[in-house]
């Protein structure tokens, strides 16, 4: 009984909307990056977050005191053109990121070995955040 109990609760999720994370120690740089150069659209902001809308997901820029930005992708958009969306951004102001034992052409873009092209840049907190373009 109790498999059967687990195995009709393992989609629990699938019809739920997905919230993203991240931190910043300074709120007014976060909103002016993610608002203003990335483009999400700020829906609420209080003690404790800003809240910006992704396309239909919520992304949560929670405020604290110390950032500890982590070594990896903290998040990510998947883009159409990835190269448009490099020049857009660095007419924005964004520079992306070179990595030592990464093959990446003159924009920054890496290709996965399964062809998925990915460019990556840091938000001012230094969180890691990406460009992925699938192939086609």
């Amino acid at each position: 009984m109790r498999h059967r109990q687990v195995r009709a609760n393992k989609d629990m999720l699938q019809s739920s909307d997905l919230m993203a994370f991240v931190a910043t120690a300074n709120a007014d740089l976060a909103r002016e990056f993610y608002r203003d150069v990335l483009g999400l659209t700020l829906i609420d902001e209080h003690a404790f977050a800003l809240v910006f809308d992704s396309n239909g997901t919520r992304l949560r820029v929670q405020k604290v005191h110390t950032v500890s930005p982590i070594p990896y992708t903290a998040l990510g958009w998947r883009v159409e053109d990835i190269h448009a969306s490099i020049r857009g951004l660095e007419d924005r102001g964004v520079s992306f990121e070179r990595f030592e034992g990464l093959q990446q052409d003159d924009g920054g873009v890496w290709t996965t070995p399964d062809g998925v092209a990915v460019a990556w840049f840091k938000d001012p907190d230094g969180n890691l955040l990406s460009l992925s373009q699938e192939p086609k």
